[in-house]
């Protein structure tokens, strides 16, 4: 059996500052799939808005063009689930504008929260995270960092940094779906033994 909290939680896809393979600091490039998915996985889990990060004006034109196809277009009336996955997905500049429109609409600035493949010495684990989110609806703002990883200062500065996701062989280098997916879970839905 398992039971649902209820903290106000907000989902941000990075695309900068993010990491590329040789640790520089880059701009990803924003994948469709990654929008559909992460926004069906955002909408399962009540997160309430699905922030798209990125500063490049040909991604928001992609993203808006996208999401506009499923909300308004042939995708509406062709696919209303996926429709309804997108009603809470939006595209933003910087981790700041997203921070900014939470602030706009709770009444207080969120949280950050990053989950990284690595440990930090202050990581803390999904119980005690959803512990904290028990104690605090938030809002809470989880930063998922695309390429390899969101750049290091920015997860040092984030208010609860989460501990990794620990496979069964070591092996923890996820896709940002699925890791959010188990991440959401995980934070969000209390498990009780039978």
């Amino acid at each position: 059996m398992s039971e649902a909290i209820k903290p106000r939680i907000f989902v941000a896809l990075v695309h900068y500052p993010v990491l590329n393979k040789q640790g520089d600091i880059v701009t990803s490039s924003v994948t469709t799939l990654d929008v559909h998915d992460m926004s069906r996985i955002c909408r399962t889990f009540a997160v309430e808005t699905f922030f798209v990060v990125t500063p490049l004006e040909s991604q928001h034109q992609l993203v808006e063009r996208m999401v506009a196809h499923w909300m308004k277009g042939f995708g509406s009336r062709y696919n209303p689930t996926r429709k309804e996955a997108l009603t809470s997905t939006m595209v933003v500049k910087n981790i700041q504008e997203a921070g900014k429109k939470i602030e706009e609409e709770v009444g207080r600035a969120p949280r950050i929260v990053v989950p990284d493949a690595k440990p930090f010495p202050q990581s803390v684990t999904y119980d005690e995270a959803r512990l904290a989110f028990q104690q605090d609806e938030g809002p809470y703002l989880i930063l998922f960092g695309t390429g390899w990883g969101l750049e290091r200062n920015m997860v040092k500065r984030a208010d609860m940094i989460l501990a990794p996701i620990d496979g069964i062989n070591g092996y923890n280098h996820l896709p940002v779906r699925a890791a959010t997916a188990i991440i959401l879970d995980r934070l969000l839905i209390k498990r009780h033994e039978d």
